[in-house]
């Protein structure tokens, strides 16, 4: 399991000084069905605006 998750989305609420994501778990999909060739085939699910 990765020991970091780096963020840059600085508007997410699990978005920490540092580029981190202090999210418990991360959900990222893939736009093309259960494989992905390329990030920007990706999304990440977890993101959630910060107020």
């Amino acid at each position: 399991m990765a020991k970091d998750v780096l963020c840059e989305v600085h508007n997410c609420t699990f978005w920490e000084q540092g580029n981190l994501c202090v999210a418990d778990q991360i959900y990222v999909v893939s736009h093309t069905g259960s494989q992905a060739d390329t990030s920007k085939e990706t999304d990440c699910k977890t993101f959630e605006p910060a107020e």
